[in-house]
């Protein structure tokens, strides 16, 4: 999240600088903030190399570190924290490109793990990303399955694999297991009524359809991958965030059946024709039905669906 919240520092700075060129040493600050972290977060084993996904590690006093191999939205953040950078940008903050010059040059070993240069597809620029282009494919292999993170409405919190085979942590002497659950919790775990062990979440769900759109300008029309994961049919990054866009308003809208998925199997919300026009913004939403679950105005985050619909405008 600090990475991300640096980009986004980045970027305001980088606008204001346009304005007033003092801003310029601010976003030569936050982007060495960012390159930190990335390059910290990349020698901390957090990356698995034989699995190509991004773990929590367990660190204790005393013994080796140890990837807990959930495959859960932990793993998806660092996508989260990416940001492009023309050309055209720095050709205007001359002062700013010469300091992103000399980073690059005096700090490569922080630099190259993160900054990635491109002249092709639709950027003639940079990519600032903690996500490499060379791990991209490896990771959304995983995302976009249908028998892990990608659900009929939306990126599940947690892959659903986890259903048949949960993940069990033995630690001195006690059991700890992370198992796929698609609705409430089935424990008292997040206050009885929360989950992040499988259901959809619009939060997490709208920055990666953000980071997909921003990979795509920069690697272009021809980066394409099996869309589903599995499938014969090779998409484009900007037609995935795209469909999961479409999958997120699913949710709201009446199905062939003319059943809205939020309602799940609640009869006078789904049939009685003024209640059915009553449209809730739940907390969270059933990782395998799309039912609504938790708080039922959580505008704060679901009403984002609004957005992805002004996005989307007159191609649904």
């Amino acid at each position: 999240w600090m990475a991300r919240y640096c980009l986004n520092l980045l970027e305001m700075a980088l606008t204001l600088a346009e304005h007033d060129p003092t801003y310029e040493d601010l976003a030569t600050k936050f982007l060495e903030h960012f390159t930190y972290i990335a390059n910290a977060m990349d020698h901390c084993g957090i990356w698995n190399e034989e699995d190509g996904f991004y773990y929590d590690v367990l660190q204790l006093p005393g013994m080796a570190a140890k990837p807990l191999r959930v495959r859960s939205m932990v793993g998806l953040l660092p996508l989260a924290a990416t940001m492009t950078l023309s050309n055209e940008t720095l050709e205007r903050l001359p002062d700013f490109a010469a300091r992103f010059r000399w980073f690059r040059n005096n700090k490569p070993h922080h630099a190259a793990n993160v900054v990635h240069n491109h002249s092709t597809g639709n950027l003639d620029g940079w990519l600032l990303s903690i996500v490499s282009p060379q791990r991209l494919p490896r990771i959304l292999k995983v995302v976009l399955d249908e028998g892990e993170f990608l659900s009929p409405h939306g990126l599940r919190s947690l892959a659903k694999s986890h259903l048949s085979q949960p993940f069990v942590l033995d630690l001195g002497g006690s059991s700890a297991t992370v198992g796929y659950e698609p609705a409430e919790s089935t424990t008292g775990l997040f206050g009885g009524n929360s989950n992040w062990r499988g259901p959809v979440w619009f939060p997490l769900n709208y920055l990666l359809i953000e980071s997909l759109r921003r990979f795509h300008h920069y690697l272009g029309d021809d980066y394409r991958l099996a869309y589903p994961t599995g499938a014969t049919q090779q998409c484009s990054l900007e037609v995935i965030a795209c469909d999961l866009s479409t999958r997120l308003i699913s949710l709201f809208i009446n199905d062939k059946d003319g059943r809205r998925p939020i309602f799940g199997s609640v009869t006078r919300f789904q049939n009685d024709p003024v209640w059915n026009q009553q449209l809730l913004f739940h907390e969270y939403f059933n990782g395998d039905t799309g039912e609504g679950l938790g708080a039922s105005h959580q505008t704060g985050w679901t009403g984002l669906v609004a957005k992805l619909i002004a996005d989307r405008g007159n191609q649904l």
